[in-house]
């Protein structure tokens, strides 16, 4: 009789001990499936010139690499591909997108339009290339932020005006995020900014990361 008791003892044991590894494998599995930490990695793309590209600085310190670190460390599953190409303007950009986007990003930062204001491109065009660019970019369902830019002072105030007002007004035609000023708290701030004046250095990427992260995180949103 002891025997069968130790037997039976042990037959319970070893079912309460199966139906504990089995709770706790349900258990883990839905804190895998629910927790952010374990969510799929999003795939963003940043097209760009040498903010984006990172001109004078190591690829550590550019703009993707610093935006993408940021990301991590508030817990987004995130990894951004640097699409920036130095001197590149708004045509040069419509040129490569279609590349660009045969690498299948999940999404879209798209910053271009200095290059074509220092160049005091014509504005009409400047829109009419971006406004192309994001017209195949929302085609594919990829959600996107716009970045701005300002236009040298030295062009005057009508072409400032036009130039300035082209990025709010494609980001409401398509309803995509905008980000207003991408050079905002870091243009005319010698501490943030290379030799030249006009490409941030690792501070002034910082800088930027900084402020434009919560737009990106709205992104990522967008996406999942």
């Amino acid at each position: 009789m002891a025997f069968s008791i130790i037997n039976l003892s042990a037959h319970n044991a070893h079912t309460n001990s199966r139906r504990y590894g089995l709770w706790v494998a349900l258990v883990n599995a839905w804190i895998i499936i629910a927790s952010p930490a374990w969510a799929e990695q999003v795939n963003i793309i940043a097209i760009g010139d040498s903010l984006t590209a990172g001109y004078g600085l190591a690829q550590s310190d550019s703009f993707p690499a610093q935006l993408q670190a940021a990301l991590r460390a508030v817990g987004e599953e995130v990894r951004i591909t640097n699409s920036g190409v130095s001197g590149d303007t708004s045509a040069g950009g419509l040129a490569r997108l279609a590349w660009a986007l045969s690498l299948k990003p999940d999404a879209v930062i798209l910053e271009l339009g200095a290059n074509d204001g220092l160049r005091g491109l014509d504005p009409g065009q400047t829109e009419a290339n971006l406004n192309e660019m994001i017209t195949e970019i929302r085609v594919q369902a990829l959600p996107v932020l716009l970045t701005g830019m300002l236009a040298p002072p030295n062009l005057g105030q009508e072409y400032s005006n036009e130039f300035n007002s082209l990025f709010q007004r494609l980001a409401n035609k398509h309803g995509v995020l905008f980000y207003p000023f991408f050079l905002e708290g870091v243009v005319a701030v010698p501490a943030l900014n290379q030799t030249d004046g006009i490409h941030p250095n690792a501070a002034g990427v910082a800088e930027i990361v900084k402020r434009i992260l919560p737009s990106v995180r709205e992104l990522i949103g967008q996406v999942r």
